[in-house]
């Protein structure tokens, strides 16, 4: 695994946990943490329960003992870590989004494509698409519950930017992230909505917002984000703080797309609803062990009921608890981890592939380039 911060963390759980909630067909081992501080990647390699550290991410790709590669640094480096992976035989996950570009991930998709006639595969890790109730909701739309589909609506709101003096991280820099909140949070929304209704998205009009043009250089990091030093040295933010979109799906649905780090007292509060022409449903991340459904069949008295997504019989949750003992926001992790080696173990091209991870990117762009000209129709 090549980076330790916030996703890299998530990624190690996930793989030191899969194995022992699954019967997993292959035995993952976890070999070895890259990351550029030597100090630090070594003391992350111990915490987070990996065997050996380098400081060069190369090096992973060069050893003999590993098969499989997971990218959890910056976008700016997916393409070029992935892309070698790949046309070195190795097995590659690599985080949302695929890349800062729509050239980037064409050029990462076409090596996940050379790679997989060679029997080596590449996820991207959309985690959202493994938990229970939303795997539950894509199940609910393909059984054909709801119908065709009319209304797609999604949200991402956070509140960790909100504070003028949170400092400058990463995450604010273009060269480094692609995008603020677009690409950070709306990429998940983008990614859920259009594999929850089975369709894509052909065409936007967009807004974007930065609100705070300059932040701390320096501070205090706590998680995301922290507290910077309102009096000392600022930078430029050259990223979006907000995302708002209307689209146009392959299927003649319509959609309302909003993503914010602005949205005071929403801490992750990642929400997708779709109004079909027989049933709705409905899911908030802040209430993850929940799917909310509508039947019209069930006549106006009746209102929408909650689906507590718990039982043996929903994706993935026969493997934990007893009924009702929730899960939270780690599992996804395990359970990519679990689909992607079953994947690599069957032969089969483990999903979110990065071709479908592209079409949240070319989504990704057309909003950009709606949003400079004037809100203007922008096909994908």
């Amino acid at each position: 695994m090549i980076g330790y911060a916030f996703m890299g963390a998530a990624h190690s759980h996930a793989w030191r946990t899969a194995p022992r909630f699954f019967d997993l067909p292959l035995a993952p081992r976890m070999t070895a943490l890259a990351g550029r501080d030597p100090e630090r990647v070594a003391a992350a390699a111990v915490k987070l329960g990996w065997d050996s550290h380098e400081t060069d991410w190369r090096r992973l790709i060069e050893r003999d003992d590993i098969d499989l590669i997971d990218i959890c640094v910056p976008g700016n480096l997916h393409a070029e870590i992935a892309i070698a992976a790949l046309e070195a035989g190795k097995h590659v996950l690599c985080e949302k989004p695929l890349a800062n570009s729509v050239e980037e991930a064409e050029q990462m998709t076409a090596a996940a494509e050379a790679a997989k006639a060679n029997g080596v595969y590449a996820m991207c890790g959309f985690s959202y698409r493994r938990t229970p109730a939303l795997s539950l909701a894509k199940r609910l739309v393909e059984s054909g519950a709801l119908g065709p589909i009319r209304h797609v609506r999604a949200q991402y709101l956070q509140d960790w930017l909100t504070d003028e003096n949170a400092p400058l991280t990463w995450r604010l820099d273009k060269s480094k992230s692609g995008s603020g909140s677009l690409g950070d949070i709306g990429a998940h929304i983008i990614d859920a909505a259009q594999w929850v209704a089975g369709s894509s998205i052909t065409g936007v009009s967009a807004i974007m917002e930065t609100f705070v043009k300059e932040r701390p250089v320096g501070g205090d990091f706590v998680g995301l984000g922290g507290v910077g030093g309102a009096d000392g040295p600022k930078g430029p933010v050259t990223v979006d703080d907000a995302a708002m979109f209307t689209a146009r799906f392959d299927d003649g649905a319509v959609g309302v797309f909003e993503a914010t780090r602005f949205a005071l007292g929403r801490k992750n509060a990642m929400r997708v609803e779709l109004n079909g022409s027989k049933a709705s449903l409905a899911f908030d991340f802040e209430d993850m062990n929940s799917l909310w459904f509508y039947d019209s069949a069930d006549g106006p008295n009746s209102g929408f009921r909650k689906i507590q997504a718990t039982e043996p019989e929903h994706p993935y949750t026969g493997n934990w608890w007893p009924v009702g003992h929730g899960l939270g926001y780690e599992h996804a992790f395990t359970h990519q981890v679990v689909d992607l080696v079953g994947a690599i173990a069957n032969g089969e091209q483990p999903t979110p592939s990065f071709a479908d991870a592209l079409r949240v990117q070319r989504v990704l762009a057309a909003v950009e380039a709606s949003a400079e000209d004037e809100s203007r129709w922008t096909s994908v």
